[in-house]
């Protein structure tokens, strides 16, 4: 799993990361309980691949967000917000007869039983997105095309839009792409665990939860999920309290038919190796390396937003060349930041800091604890952004 490539012209002006999806307005309980009791309720921004486009941003990296919002106030809200943390909104669509998406949701942990949400996104303007109405020239300009399951569960269109820019293509980035199974976005019976199978194996770069890779294709087991995705370079499963295990092996490199977009992506894999095909046709390559790395003892304030959060640090820490157990300490160093505060964002620790804590010895990282406030414990003095 190297490093990333040191790219062509143009590099210091390039795009490292673009991530397309909804972004929705959201609105955070002012206390906790059910959403009839809660009285009031604070306005902050949400979505899955927006999330992950702040956070790259907010820690140097130059990321852009693609997405389309209502020609309304809480677009002109979402777009702004976005951009505040140093994303390029330039090629988000507006859409004037489609609103923008809207939820509202309590302030409990969502895999618990209590948690309620309320989306407001049918027929949001975000779910008119197709291959016919996006800026290609924009999403592909990147090195890497962050994407999620969330985005093909909105519509057909949308899952038409997932299944091109998955293909292989000339010129295409490395692609990653966030399971995110969210069943309450189905409709379909099981389609959604096929499909979201389907765009996996397409991919590059994969994260998927041990939890929704049991509840959407079945499977148990970091192994047995490797097994159902041979074709990415590397694949992140993760384990909730137990941490998060990699695979990553030599594979063709970024699916393109002529890997024409390898050169200025990432690398995740050993990119040209050879596989081979069984008898059965099934693509086999050289074994794995499987890096298992523990989680972090955090004191959680709000469980929401810590997986787009992961997403962003182990892309980073790629795009800087880092080890595969630095990826993932990475990850797991922006997921205890949003975990210890309120909302979906927040700002990540300062690269330094970042940095001295995912290199301590593996008993020290085993004794850290995070708690609220942490990320300022070294700049005390800087001013923390808030959307």
């Amino acid at each position: 799993m190297p490093g990333p490539a040191a790219g062509t012209a143009d590099a210091a002006t390039t795009t490292d990361v673009v991530c397309l999806g909804e972004s929705m307005v959201t609105f955070l309980p002012s206390q906790p309980g059910r959403l009839a009791d809660v009285p009031s309720f604070g306005r902050g921004i949400g979505g899955a691949e927006s999330n992950v486009a702040c956070a790259l941003a907010a820690a140097g990296h130059r990321a852009a967000w693609v997405g389309r919002v209502g020609a309304d106030g809480f677009g002109d809200h979402l777009v702004e917000a976005i951009a505040s943390y140093g994303v390029d909104t330039s090629a988000v669509r507006r859409d004037p007869a489609r609103p923008t998406g809207i939820y509202f949701r309590t302030a409990t942990d969502r895999g618990t039983d209590t948690h309620e949400v309320a989306y407001y996104r049918a027929g949001s303007a975000a779910s008119a997105m197709s291959p016919d109405n996006v800026p290609y020239e924009d999403l592909l300009a990147g090195r890497v095309l962050h994407l999620s399951g969330i985005t093909a569960a909105l519509s057909a269109d949308c899952l038409a839009l997932l299944r091109d820019l998955t293909a292989a293509r000339p010129g295409r980035p490395l692609v990653s792409f966030d399971v995110n199974h969210r069943p309450h976005l189905w409709r379909g019976g099981d389609a959604d665990a096929s499909v979201l199978l389907e765009l996996a194996r397409r991919s590059d770069l994969v994260f998927v939860g041990e939890d929704e890779a049991e509840e959407a294709w079945g499977i148990v087991g970091a192994e047995a999920i490797r097994a159902a995705l041979p074709e990415p370079a590397a694949v992140v499963v993760k384990r909730g309290s137990a941490g998060a295990t990699v695979f990553s092996g030599p594979r063709p490199g970024p699916r393109s038919s002529d890997a024409g977009g390898a050169e200025n992506a990432p690398g995740v894999g050993s990119a040209g190796a050879e596989g081979a095909e069984d008898a059965a046709g099934v693509a086999r390559f050289a074994a794995d390396t499987v890096i298992p790395v523990p989680a972090l003892r955090v004191d959680v304030v709000a469980a929401v937003g810590a997986g787009d959060a992961f997403a962003a640090g182990f892309l980073s820490a790629t795009l800087r060349g880092l080890p595969v157990r630095d990826r993932v300490r990475h990850g797991h160093l922006m997921a205890a930041a949003v975990l210890t505060v309120p909302g979906d964002l927040t700002d990540p620790p300062a690269r330094d800091h970042a940095d001295r804590l995912a290199a301590l010895d593996d008993d020290a990282w085993g004794r850290l604890r995070l708690g609220p406030g942490w990320t300022a414990a070294d700049r005390a003095s800087e001013e923390v952004r808030t959307p």
